[in-house]
């Protein structure tokens, strides 16, 4: 009875999670460790602080909006309201995406006078960001 549970169980997540039956062809027939792999890639483990800081550096570019912006500001330092404008979103929402930004340290500010600007923190950020893109149009064939 307990089976017939399990079972049905696992159908309708599996179901639900849209994963096909076939998904067994991706794992391993038997259970094994290769101890000299796992020794090797255990040594060499990121240390949970550099992990953490790459978790909220993805986090803060998963949106739509953030990469929008990001692209946006790669090709030229913006204001709050030129990128609401180019990107046809509210002030409001454009500032709370850059706080996000800023406080991952993906983009800086600059004060002059009364309008701050804003554009990619460094290099790094536009090497990320275009290597995601190529990465992405390789995927879809060059779309």
């Amino acid at each position: 009875m307990n089976e017939n549970l399990n079972e049905n169980l696992n159908e309708n997540l599996n179901e639900n999670l849209g994963i096909e039956e076939n998904e067994e062809e991706y794992l391993c027939e038997e259970t094994c460790e290769h101890e000299d792999n796992i020794a090797v890639v255990k040594s060499q483990l990121l240390p949970d602080r550099v992990v953490a800081d790459m978790s909220s550096f993805f986090k803060a570019v998963c949106g739509e909006t953030s990469l929008r912006i990001l692209g946006a500001l790669s090709v030229s330092q913006l204001c709050v309201c030129d990128i609401a404008a180019v990107l046809s979103l509210s002030v409001s929402s454009v500032s709370h995406q850059l706080r996000i930004l800023r406080q991952a340290q993906l983009v800086k500010s600059t004060r002059k006078g009364k309008t701050v600007f804003y554009s990619l923190a460094d290099e790094h950020v536009t090497t990320i960001i275009g290597n995601a893109l190529k990465h992405v149009t390789e995927q879809k064939g060059g779309e």
